[in-house]
């Protein structure tokens, strides 16, 4: 097909929004994040096959996005701004903001998409891009956008994010799709880890919020369970959890593979889908190993599981806690949070993230190992 037809078959498909050319995309946070969104870049992805895509996020998200996936064309990396990808209060560079928002202004979006929280300030910057249409999320306290969905607590995100996307004509079914691996990957998790070869599990035990972290005595026990079946294990984390997992490795009576501080994000991500299986708090680590085609244990409290939760079942299993009270000073937590930092899934008892665990390993034993996203070959 040559570009004039291509460019009036677009056109007859314009529909109430004209011609989509050009995209914007804000959700400057996390790693699990990034994951929850990818349904709905897909969703973008195949409603506007011609369009480009830019992702308005940090400096991970470029390095390691570049190159990655056909769902995102550039990531433009935001200046701080307190409230979207910097936190509320925090100074600012109001030239470095503006210079920002008149770089973005000049690319002429045609949509925008505001995938980042209730919009009490990621509204207001999205509206200083100057799209012609914007859509996101809205909250009590924020102004809407021309086109704008409810903000409610707990909700699941990758739907809450499908909703937002899909009030410009964008669906997909696919609810957990894949991240590939690239070749520097796999070239630095064989430069960096040298993997025993008998099949292996990640045990990741950090998360951001310490609420969200299983206490690692109880990480080792289920270590120790998988080592007893046959497995090799590894225990990861970035540099501020070496903590963590060298407390993991130093309970387990097995040995074990202490990687923290050992890999980028693309390393982990090829380590991940090399394993077996992954057990993991509620966290980047977990939300990415779904995304490169890893079986996961997650450990969840229970209102994360609703916003978190895996949207597939055949290769995922998950044990939560039902505490919403701060065992230090009784408040409850699913409004407000207190001032306190102790583990909120504590009581999920060993026993059971040891059933999950060992029926998932062997499981994922017993059927035929899947080529992972990306490169087929590590040696």
């Amino acid at each position: 097909m040559n570009a004039a037809r291509a460019s009036l078959l677009d056109r007859s498909r314009e529909g109430p929004l004209g011609l989509v050319e050009r995209i914007a995309v804000l959700r400057p946070n996390g790693v699990g994040d990034l994951v929850f969104a990818l349904p709905a870049l897909t969703a973008l992805r195949q409603r506007f096959p011609r369009a480009r895509i830019v992702y308005l996020g940090k400096p991970w998200h470029r390095s390691f996005l570049e190159g990655r996936t056909p769902l995102v064309n550039e990531v433009i990396v935001l200046p701080p701004i307190p409230g979207v990808g910097a936190p509320p209060g925090s100074r600012a560079d109001e030239r470095a903001i503006e210079a920002c928002c008149a770089g973005l202004r000049y690319r002429r979006f045609d949509l925008a998409f505001q995938l980042y929280g209730g919009g009490r300030y990621s509204n207001p910057f999205l509206r200083r891009v100057g799209a012609r249409h914007t859509f996101g999320l809205c909250a009590a306290d924020a102004k809407p956008l021309e086109y704008s969905l409810p903000y409610v607590l707990w909700q699941n995100e990758r739907l809450r994010l499908l909703e937002v996307v899909g009030m410009a004509g964008a669906q997909t079914l696919e609810l957990e799709p894949r991240l590939p691996l690239l070749p520097r990957d796999v070239d630095e998790l064989l430069g960096r880890l040298a993997l025993l070869p008998q099949p292996f599990v990640v045990l990741s035990p950090g998360a951001s919020d310490p609420r969200r972290r299983w206490p690692v005595e109880r990480f080792a026990a289920v270590g120790d369970a998988l080592a007893a079946a046959g497995a090799a294990v590894v225990v990861q984390g970035d540099n501020q959890e070496r903590g963590l997992s060298a407390g993991v490795v130093a309970a387990m009576r097995q040995p074990a593979l202490d990687a923290a501080g050992m890999l980028s994000l693309g390393g982990l991500a090829a380590l991940l889908s090399r394993a077996t299986l992954v057990v993991a708090n509620d966290s980047g680590p977990l939300h990415l190993a779904q995304a490169v085609g890893a079986a996961t244990v997650g450990l969840y409290w229970l209102i994360n599981l609703f916003v978190s939760g895996p949207p597939t079942v055949a290769r995922r299993r998950y044990a939560f806690s039902l505490r919403t009270a701060c065992p230090v000073c009784g408040q409850d937590n699913t409004g407000r949070r207190c001032e306190h930092d102790p583990s909120f899934i504590a009581d999920i008892a060993v026993e059971e993230v040891v059933a999950q665990a060992l029926d998932l390993w062997r499981q994922e034993r017993a059927r035929p190992r899947a080529l992972p996203p990306g490169p087929s070959a590590y040696a």
